[in-house]
């Protein structure tokens, strides 16, 4: 991997990792453009510099995430003083704190039994193809339907989501464990689902995705770490993190802006186009195989 392959991936997790087109897909789909070899390496890589995209939501949100700390402190003093009144025990911050773990624990359960065979057989070009036309129309389809119910931006607040609404945002982050089906596609959709207004719907999929993605990045810097940075170096590690923070604060700052006036129309056009793409490139002989051949690696460029 060249330094230019650590910018250009870094750029793509950024952009992508908070619209809800699936940035482990375009992640997938750039790495066959590039030629990059798969391997556990390189998935890592992808997980790894997420982290990049999470510390942005973490500056961009630092307030809520404030006020989830502190609302903690404050709850963990008060637990056993008898003259606290039920909010001084459980303050909006924790409460919040507890859907976002709540949402959480259906992909913490079945991320840990699925992981590896999710990665080894739908890890590839074809699988992020059809998901992204599917997710598209889900999009088009799910817009249609709530401006004929007559629905519009409005909904609940963060504060008045329930564990029970929680939950089902949870098991529809489930679904993006398949690549290209995006974490943020199903948050967002679970969020509406469970009755918040649309604003809300998109703030909680990015604090969940704090711990989720967070989680993720964890689990696989343990096991395949060595591996891949004895396979790119921390030079590439780090420019491809950097990166991701820089682009990931573009792309939410945008989001957050253009869907206080629109609809996620054009997130579904755009997968519908993306893949239709990828289509006229698969079938116009360019090969994308589940497992494209390895080549040597070194903890820089390739040597001459």
């Amino acid at each position: 991997m060249t330094i230019i392959d650590a910018i250009i991936l870094g750029i793509v997790e950024g952009l992508t990792e908070y619209l809800p087109v699936s940035s482990t897909g375009h992640l997938i789909i750039t790495q066959y453009l590039l030629k990059l070899p798969d391997s556990d390496a390189m998935k890592a890589f992808h997980i790894c510099i997420q982290s990049g995209a999470i510390i942005a939501v973490l500056g961009l949100y630092y307030n809520r995430v404030k006020q989830m700390t502190v609302d903690s402190i404050r709850a963990t003093k008060n637990l056993f003083n008898k003259n606290a009144t039920p909010e001084e025990r459980y303050p909006a911050g924790v409460r919040l704190l507890v859907n976002i773990v709540v949402a959480f624990m259906p992909a913490l359960v079945l991320g840990l039994i699925f992981n590896d065979f999710i990665k080894d057989m739908l890890f590839n070009a074809p699988t992020v193809t059809t998901t992204w036309a599917l997710g598209g129309l889900v999009i088009l389809l799910y817009v249609r339907s709530r401006k004929k119910s007559g629905k519009g931006f409005e909904g609940y607040t963060l504060d008045e989501l329930t564990w029970k609404g929680a939950l089902k945002v949870g098991f529809m982050q489930c679904i993006a464990m398949c690549p290209g089906v995006s974490r943020s596609l199903m948050t967002m959709l679970g969020g509406l689902f469970a009755g918040l207004s649309v604003a809300a719907a998109v703030e909680f999929s990015f604090l969940l995705g704090l711990l989720t993605l967070g989680a993720a990045t964890v689990h696989d810097a343990w096991k395949h770490g060595g591996e891949m940075l004895n396979s790119f170096g921390w030079e590439a590690l780090t420019i491809g993190t950097a990166t991701a923070w820089i682009s990931a604060i573009i792309a939410v700052k945008w989001m957050v802006g253009y869907l206080n006036r629109h609809s996620l129309n054009i997130f579904g056009w755009y997968r519908i186009g993306a893949a239709l793409v990828m289509l006229t490139l698969i079938f116009t002989g360019l090969e994308f195989s589940a497992n494209p051949p390895t080549a040597p690696q070194t903890t820089t460029e390739a040597q001459p």
